[in-house]
This record gives structure tokens, C-alpha cells and sequence, in this order.
């Protein structure tokens, strides 16, 4: 009998009810149409690197000068590195500058490499509660294997209350307005190069 109240026990905290989670995607920078420009460079798109604690997919969030945390219950539906890169090659194929634009593999080959480390991609509650990009990226000439072109980029979008979902609008609109600059520059940069015999396309 005291073996049957044991298992007992046991189903019944096994069937206790769990509290769900809640998963949260971004909207794409740009619509997924290819505007392809047939005397355009080949575009190649790397990993964008993460610290460590950004390697999963849990909504981060940093409070005052030193606290930094996690929402067990509230995630992205893919980890913050993989959403930047595949902003960056909607918002580039949709530029009208390149050839072609696309993950870079061990076997792919382009014209230019670009790769990214991303520093900050959290809510920051420092007293108002905003988010908060910080990435860095590189752009490599394939043929040279040289950096040409480098930049920063760091932004801090206000939320507009205090909820999550009011939190995750704020990411979205921050990610949109960085890939937005990053491919402008990344534009420019290529577009001005191209016109100069050292670019050698």
C-alpha cells in the first residue's frame, strides 16, 4: 500500500501543470525580393559571432551598472547571431547592388566576405527600459584577403512600456534601423570602390 501512495504521489507531481514558453521573432528588414544586379560583386555573408551568454536563444536583459539576466519563459525563435545575418543578406539582396548575396560555406566564392561580431542584443533597464544593439562588422576583399572596410554600430531604442511584447517591438524597430545603416554603408562603400580601377572587377 505505501509503495501504491508513493507512485502515487509521483504521477500526480509529474502531471503538474508547467509554465509555457513564450517564443518571439523579429520582422524581416525587408521583403524577401531579389533585386539582383547582374555587373554587381558577389556577396558572401559569414557568422555573426556572439559572447557566450548570447549563444542561446533566451531574451537577455541587463539592469543598472552590473546586473545582467535571462527571461527563462520568454525567447527568441532563433539565436540573436543567426537574426542579424540573415537581416543583412534580406536587407543586401534587396539593396539592388549585387550579383548575388548568400551564406557563406567552405565552398562558396564571391567577391566580397562579410563578417560580423555581435557585442549587445538585450533589453537595458538603466532606470527606463530600452534595447540595445552593439555590433561591429568587417567587409573582406576575397581576392586579397584583406579588411577594406570596417565600422561599428551601437543603438539604443526607447520601449514603450514595460511588458515584453512592448520590449520585442523595441528590438524590432532598433534591428531595422541598424541593418538599415549597416547596408547603406556597405552600399557606399562598394558602390565607390567599384568605380576605381584598384577594385579590379
Amino acid at each position: 500500500m505505501r509503495n501504491l501512495i508513493i507512485a502515487a504521489i509521483l504521477v500526480t507531481a509529474g502531471c503538474a501543470p508547467t509554465r509555457p514558453v513564450h517564443y518571439y521573432t523579429l520582422a524581416p528588414v525587408s521583403p524577401p525580393v531579389f533585386q539582383l544586379n547582374p555587373a554587381g560583386p558577389t556577396m558572401l555573408v559569414g557568422i555573426i559571432l556572439t559572447p557566450e551568454f548570447l549563444q542561446d536563444d533566451r531574451i537577455h536583459f541587463r539592469a543598472g551598472s552590473n546586473e545582467a539576466g535571462s527571461y527563462e519563459y520568454h525567447r527568441w525563435v532563433a539565436r540573436p547571431g543567426a537574426v542579424v545575418g540573415e537581416s543583412l543578406v534580406r536587407a543586401l539582396r534587396g539593396s539592388g547592388r549585387y550579383r548575388r548575396v548568400m551564406e557563406a560555406y567552405s565552398s562558396s566564392a564571391g567577391d566580397y566576405l562579410l563578417r560580423g561580431r555581435l557585442y549587445e542584443f538585450d533589453e537595458v533597464d538603466n532606470p527606463a527600459i530600452q534595447t540595445k544593439i552593439s555590433l561591429h562588422l568587417v567587409l573582406i576583399d576575397a581576392k586579397t584577403n584583406r579588411d577594406v572596410w570596417s565600422h561599428p554600430f551601437e543603438r539604443e531604442e526607447p520601449a514603450s512600456g514595460k511588458t515584453i511584447e512592448e520590449v520585442v517591438r523595441s528590438m524590432d524597430r532598433n534591428l531595422q534601423q541598424v541593418v538599415k545603416e549597416a547596408v547603406a554603408e556597405i552600399d557606399r562603400f562598394v558602390t565607390e570602390r567599384s568605380s576605381t580601377p584598384a577594385a579590379g572587377f
